[in-house]
């Protein structure tokens, strides 16, 4: 039989009950604690290893980059001079200071470096130069001087001699050495119409054409046409020239390359042609020479006072005279020229006609000049002159109202019209030239009336 324990014999301490679910809930909260701790410090534990490795990483690029901060260093520096020698070479630059002097009539080169403030002392060195002779020493108005100067110590000097060349003075180890250099030129092509309305002169200024340009062509037709006499209203030309550019900048017209020039129902083509040895000359498109024996006038286009007229009346003796020449106003000073090769026979005063010279062409063919100003103080009688050598100047000595040239043509002694009298030609292209100036002038004559043909359509379709 079993005893009955007495429950005052126990305390009253409450003693936790043992159950499935007690023992279920411990045991999730120890999972639910492990995984919260798992979750917070594995996120630091990655980033710990990453702080650690890029500490490593920090040691290992130390390491193997000890010397970078040196080469940083040398980098630095060497940018540092290249700066400073920029700033330099901009500072200099800025220094240096260019002038360009025109050379006028009686400059000296130490008045030049006197008025423009450079040295002196340079001036002297530049003219000691061995090899400078003419090319400086001589000055020509008109000619342009560059001077580059560092507080008007010369750095360097330029002078243009011509169109291709140019001398060249640099201040080398405080001396100057003198180098002729190549001028920079391009060479265009350019076409020139003109209609004449009142004179050549006045037709082609309006065109757009220079003084010289109109020279040149004047000279080329200068044995087929006076333009002083021949000139008709409406009479018109067409011109193919060379330009000059040099830096992008126009100088100078070149060479005529071809002309047409249409006169009172007459046209006259000249076309350039150069051969092998650099000689060059105008012909017509068949290859002859538009060179002559003479000119149809011995001075440049003027104002004419007085036509070839055997009844023409005396203006001082007031007498009928035959007036056996053709006489040209010109101002007092003008420059008479030969109209071609011969022998001055007579050179001094006679009767009439002051001033006088006569020139034997030939054995048949005589030419006179009256009513000089002056001679041309080189020529003596006996001695040969050339065809556009200046034998003399316009003037009025004599039976002579005002200043002007008069002039005889005489064949056998007998006075021919000089404006019209059929004149020797001169020698045709060479044989050795001939089929090579066709082919090239073909081609010129070509790009003459397309131009031509262009300008007149553009005129109709413009009207």
């Amino acid at each position: 039989m079993t005893r009955k324990t007495n429950s005052l014999l126990h305390d009253y301490k409450l003693r936790p009950k043992k159950d499935k679910h007690n023992r279920k809930f411990r045991f999730s909260g120890i999972v639910i604690v492990s995984l919260f701790l798992i979750i917070i410090f594995s996120p630091w534990s990655w980033q710990l290893e990453k702080i650690e490795d890029t500490k490593t990483n920090t040691r290992s690029t130390e390491t193997k980059d000890e010397k970078i901060p040196t080469v940083i260093n040398k980098t630095q520096k060497a940018e540092k001079e290249i700066a400073s020698k920029k700033d330099l070479t901009v500072a200099l630059d800025s220094e240096l200071q260019k002038v360009e002097i025109t050379i006028q009539q009686g400059d000296t080169l130490e008045e030049l470096f006197k008025k423009n403030d450079l040295s002196l002392g340079d001036l002297i060195k530049i003219t000691n130069i061995d090899t400078l002779t003419q090319d400086l020493k001589y000055l020509r108005p008109g000619d342009t001087l560059t001077l580059t100067h560092n507080d008007n110590q010369v750095i360097s000097l330029i002078r243009n001699l011509s169109l291709k060349k140019a001398l060249l003075i640099e201040k080398e180890n405080n001396q100057f050495k003198s180098s002729l250099i190549n001028r920079n030129t391009k060479i265009k092509k350019r076409f020139g119409y003109g209609k004449i309305k009142t004179s050549l002169f006045d037709s082609a200024i309006e065109s757009g054409l220079t003084e010289k340009l109109i020279m040149n062509l004047a000279d080329i037709l200068a044995w087929d046409i006076d333009f002083v006499y021949d000139i008709r209203v409406d009479d018109d030309f067409y011109v193919l020239f060379e330009e000059i550019w040099q830096d992008n900048r126009y100088i100078t017209d070149g060479e005529i390359i071809a002309l047409e020039f249409n006169n009172n129902g007459r046209t006259y083509q000249a076309i350039r042609y150069i051969d092998k040895n650099g000689l060059s000359n105008y012909f017509t498109p068949e290859g002859n020479n538009m060179s002559k024996a003479f000119l149809r006038a011995p001075l440049d286009f003027t104002r004419v006072s007085s036509n070839f007229n055997p009844n023409r009346k005396h203006p001082i003796l007031n007498t009928i005279r035959a007036h056996r020449g053709v006489d040209y106003a010109a101002p007092k000073g003008t420059k008479i020229k030969a109209s071609g090769n011969g022998k001055i026979t007579f050179k001094g005063v006679k009767s009439g006609y002051g001033n006088v010279i006569i020139l034997q062409h030939g054995d048949n063919i005589t030419t006179l000049y009256a009513h000089m100003s002056d001679f041309n103080s080189t020529l003596k009688a006996g001695q040969r002159v050339e065809q556009n050598q200046v034998i003399g100047y316009v003037g009025s000595s004599g039976l002579a109202t005002a200043p002007h040239l008069h002039y005889e043509y005489r064949i056998d002694g007998i006075h021919k019209n000089p404006r019209t009298v059929e004149l020797p030609q001169a020698k045709p292209i060479q044989n050795e030239y001939k089929e090579d100036f066709l082919v090239k002038s073909g081609s010129i004559i070509n790009e003459l009336t397309y131009y031509k043909e262009s300008r007149l359509l553009s005129v109709s379709s413009s009207n």
